[in-house]
């Protein structure tokens, strides 16, 4: 994907989703394909416990089904291995890399998006990111730990006057979607409703329907 190509895309995405490399199902291409084909804008790579080799071994199966789909590839972490692949971009947590750093890697050209849960993180200093996510909106296994930001945070964000691309995020589902849309979310990251789905494809498009076009 041409570098101004990513930035236009990133505008244009509703739905997001957040996968490991599937290495229990042994299934990584044929589930890209899958929910790529069914609608999903951009998909990331998490895999904390990895290491760069594995990720850069994964992120290549990531990168060539995105290619085939004009869809978005982001690293989650590592800015460096988000290069190595030639990804469209890195995804930094509070505690990772400040995304002034992340951005010396992946150059001006690259996506960097921050996660925030809190109000004061959301108007703190984060304008070297493209996009932001806001949440966990509920409690979720994927991070243990971390409290619900609850959607008061979400209409808060909404209601922000937030140009940049911003995705609500945290154990949302087909049954809970329309409260988020319901506050002023456009866009939404997912992982277990679609990762854990008997169907992903058809969890897809159940997810999409409800989603209205960015502003």
């Amino acid at each position: 994907m041409k570098p101004g190509d990513r930035h236009d895309r990133l505008a244009r995405a509703r739905l997001y989703v957040v996968s490991g490399a599937r290495e229990k199902t042994g299934d990584l291409r044929e589930f890209l394909d899958a929910i790529l084909s069914a609608g999903v804008d951009i998909v990331q790579l998490r895999e904390k416990h990895a290491d760069a080799a594995e990720l850069i071994g994964w992120g290549k199966v990531f990168r060539e089904t995105t290619d085939q789909h004009d869809a978005l590839f982001i690293v989650n972490d590592h800015p460096g291995v988000a290069l190595a692949v030639e990804a469209d971009g890195v995804h930094v947590g509070q505690l990772d890399l400040p995304p002034a750093i992340a951005r010396r890697v992946v150059g001006n050209s690259g996506i960097v998006g921050l996660s925030t849960h809190s109000r004061e993180q959301w108007d703190g200093p984060n304008d070297d990111a493209d996009y932001l996510c806001a949440g966990p909106v509920w409690e979720t296994p994927t991070k243990p730990g971390r409290p619900a930001a609850g959607l008061d945070y979400i209409q808060y964000a909404a209601k922000s006057g937030e140009e940049r691309p911003w995705f609500a995020i945290g154990g949302i589902d087909q049954e809970n979607l329309p409260e988020v849309v319901e506050t002023g979310a456009r866009r939404i990251v997912v992982v277990r409703a679609i990762t854990e789905a008997k169907d992903p494809a058809a969890a897809v498009t159940a997810l999409v329907d409800q989603l209205p076009s960015p502003d």
